[in-house]
């Protein structure tokens, strides 16, 4: 059986439900609040630094989440209408009364397992019987679910925490795993601080982030306008960090108390906006059947019925 780890800190119970209360609240903004969630040096920092926060003609209350699960279970529970998630939070939960409404990718270079430098564990195979930490449900947990299935290891054979990233982080460092299973800017940082990649994402997980509404928000036709709105600008802002990487570097640092070099290796996780398509659907429906077979989702499903693309001209 996996074990669970107590949790080191409250840091990431109290991050999980922390709601940051910046609102954006420009001249002839309607009466439209949106409730958007986001990560650490997400969605929010990315609107600003490529300007694209200024003149909304709507508010926007930011809600800071630990990782993507979370996230789609405050969409569930209509506490947010929208959020940019990775590629596994919207479908280890099966359906839910949310939709996949837009696209994003990179080459999941920053989606990596990490060991520590010395360790004896030299490749996939070699974490049967060794202990790792992910979120669960994170596109991490993904990576790791695809990873093992490619090396014949089953996730039974390993003791896996699932903890947040600050209490996985603090596992790993104090050596109370063996291995840590997570995604950028947290890669970027433990690689700075010594941490090695024994392999990455790339080539093996899809390397897909998805922006992911309420069916409440799309039924409310203010809100969802106001979401098409949002979902053009996160494009532009994206567009920017790609063709901006040092001058975003600088701002992620700062913002964040990240180091430069932290900051730099980041940029590799950039993402830009992609067709909501058939080779998406099919692509998640690979990472569905791979859940399946470890036993984390009780039956499969089509991810075409978690797609709605309300907004395409």
């Amino acid at each position: 059986m996996n074990k669970i780890l107590k949790p080191l800190s409250i840091t990431a119970i109290a991050s999980l439900v922390a709601t940051s209360l910046v609102a954006c609240s420009p001249a002839g903004a309607q009466d439209i609040t949106l409730q958007v969630g986001d990560q650490i040096a997400g969605t929010e920092k990315i609107l600003t630094a490529a300007g694209e926060l200024d003149d909304l003609p709507y508010d926007i209350t930011w809600s800071t989440f630990t990782s993507g699960p979370p996230q789609i279970e405050a969409l569930n529970a209509g506490q947010i209408d929208f959020a940019i998630t990775g590629n596994t939070p919207p479908i280890v939960g099966g359906l839910t009364d949310t939709k996949v409404i837009s696209a994003y990718s990179n080459e999941a270079k920053g989606d990596a397992i990490l060991i520590p430098q010395g360790s004896d564990i030299k490749s996939v195979a070699d974490l049967k019987g060794k202990s790792v930490a992910v979120a669960r449900g994170s596109s991490a947990h993904g990576h790791l679910t695809l990873q093992l299935e490619k090396a014949g290891v089953d996730p039974g054979d390993l003791d896996i925490n699932f903890l947040q990233p600050s209490d996985s982080k603090s596992a790993f460092e104090s050596g109370q795993v063996d291995a840590w299973a997570v995604w950028d800017p947290y890669t970027a940082i433990a690689e700075v601080g010594g941490a090695v990649p024994l392999i990455t994402a790339e080539g093996v997980s899809n390397g897909y982030g998805f922006g992911v509404a309420s069916d409440k928000a799309l039924a409310d036709d203010p809100r969802a306008e106001a979401i098409d709105d949002l979902l053009g600008r996160i494009d532009r802002a994206y567009q920017w960090t790609k063709d901006n990487p040092e001058e975003w570097a600088k701002i992620f640092a700062e913002e964040t108390g990240t180091e430069k070099a932290a900051a730099e290796i980041n940029a590799r996780s950039t993402r830009l906006p992609i067709a909501l398509d058939q080779t998406v659907i099919d692509s998640q429906n690979d990472l569905i059947g791979a859940f399946e077979r470890a036993g984390v989702l009780p039956e499969s499903f089509d991810f075409a019925d978690q797609v709605d693309v309300p907004f395409e001209d």
